[in-house]
């Protein structure tokens, strides 16, 4: 069977991939971003005939994608799964695939491009190197990109091209971060006086805050042999997604961008409530589900949710922990939210493994979980169902032989010594980098998690 290409397309586009130029870069050319900005980015193109918004995608880490994509023009498919037949979809919008290890001076002048204004990043909590509310001055990676060499981070790349350019960026973090326009911005100014010298374009350059939602799974032989029946051609780039997908865009912008509103996003002045609605609502539960999940010996998050004990406390997460610290924004019904996303996750066409879903969990846990904790603790409430989802992250550390996470050597090392669930909560709430000592300090949320620990272990 040939292979998805320009000249091998299975239905005409209704915009041809060869008239985009390029106006946006983006970081971290993962599935995530081609089920979700580039898909947001081709309907605008498409409802608007804008042709200048290509996307210039950097795979940060390796040239796989690169190696997927180049034999098909950048073309790929989006593979979506919901509870009826499967539908596919050609996505040309990416024009360009730079592989950042391999040459980190092409990834600096792609962004330094006058013709481009926008930047996106889908990068990963990890991908910023920070710690705590600020850059990590002492990564050894940072420290590699101060001294003058042709940049490998992320805030290494930005700061280095807005320091060529003469017209201001735009640049939008797709992450899972709270405020995670401003945070970024934070991190490259701490950069810039690092080095000594902020760029006067750094002041007109913007950060709008974001927030992503969509279920992307990975990919596999079955979906990639679906993929080939639907199109008749072969595309060893497909992504897969559920058909749900949110973008909500706070509207910051610098210069020129896409009309991204016409492709189904959401422009408004404060993404803060609809961030914090996703992060401990969906993000929080996906994670408790992973952990109590994997515990639990299920593969995917759909057969977690169909344990009726786990989405039984996966409701009392968000109704009786979560919804009590939101102010919901206009539009958004939180019951109604929480439903929806117990819905999706029980989708068993996506088959999200719990182990993937696992990942960074000491970059994930203050993000998704902690601030609902420490608001319950301020209101005096016990916050039993958001303490256990943290147990579970720790019973999970406790009993993975190979856990995959940036800070794995430090949690191992941790929890090597503990033979009792003391042990284990003290040991991990003793990393500094995760929780805070107004947290350390509480006896509620201590007490919490040694009961939470010891039923979970069934060990002790």
């Amino acid at each position: 069977m040939s292979r998805l290409s320009l000249t091998n397309l299975p239905v005409a586009p209704a915009v041809d991939p060869r008239q985009l130029s390029v106006g946006v870069v983006h970081l971290g050319l993962g599935a995530f971003h081609r089920a979700h900005q580039a898909v947001v980015t081709e309907r605008a193109a498409v409802a608007t005939g804008d042709t200048r918004w290509g996307i210039a995608g950097v795979s940060q880490r390796s040239a796989t994608v690169r190696g997927q994509l180049a034999p098909q023009d950048a073309l790929y498919s989006v593979l979506e799964r919901g509870l009826g037949d499967p539908s596919i979809q050609v996505i040309g919008s990416i024009r360009d695939v730079l592989t950042a290890p391999e040459d980190p001076e092409a990834v600096v002048a792609r962004i330094a491009d006058p013709a481009v204004s926008v930047v996106t990043l889908t990068v990963t909590e990890k991908g910023y190197r920070a710690r705590g509310d600020g850059l990590d001055l002492d990564d050894a990676e940072i420290q590699a990109d101060l001294t003058g060499r042709p940049p490998r981070t992320v805030v290494g790349q930005l700061a280095a091209a807005i320091a060529r350019r003469v017209e201001p960026l735009t640049i939008v973090s797709c992450d899972n971060l709270v405020a995670n326009g401003p945070f970024l911005r934070t991190l490259v100014a701490e950069y810039f006086d690092a080095l000594g010298k902020v760029p006067d374009v750094f002041d007109a350059t913007r950060f709008p805050a974001s927030m992503v939602d969509r279920i992307v799974p990975a990919t596999t032989d079955a979906d990639r042999e679906e993929a080939a029946r639907l199109l008749g051609v072969r595309d060893e780039a497909v992504v897969v997604a559920e058909p749900f997908l949110q973008w909500v865009i706070e509207d910051d912008f610098a210069g020129d961008r896409p009309a991204w509103e016409q492709g189904g996003a959401v422009l408004t002045p404060d993404v803060a409530p609809w961030e914090q609605a996703k992060l401990r609502m969906l993000n929080a539960t996906h994670s408790m589900l992973a952990y109590l999940g994997a515990l639990r010996g299920y593969e995917t998050i759909a057969e977690a949710v169909r344990d009726e004990e786990l989405s039984s406390l996966a409701r009392a997460l968000m109704a009786d922990d979560v919804v009590p610290t939101l102010s919901p924004p206009d539009g958004l019904d939180l019951t109604e939210y929480g439903a929806t996303v117990l819905e999706r996750f029980a989708n068993p066409a996506l088959k999200h493994r719990t182990t993937q879903v696992a990942m960074d969990g000491s970059v994930k846990l203050p993000v998704r979980m902690l601030g609902t904790v420490r608001d319950r603790l301020a209101a005096g409430a016990e916050p039993r169902i958001i303490s256990l989802a943290v147990a579970a992250w720790m019973t999970y550390v406790l009993k993975t032989p190979n856990v995959d996470d940036p800070q794995a050597d430090r949690l191992t090392s941790a929890v090597a010594g503990a033979s009792t669930p003391t042990a284990v909560v003290d040991a991990l709430l003793a990393v500094e980098s995760i929780f805070t000592p107004d947290l350390r300090d509480s006896q509620v949320f201590r007490d919490l998690l040694i009961d939470h620990v010891s039923r979970l272990s069934g060990e002790w």
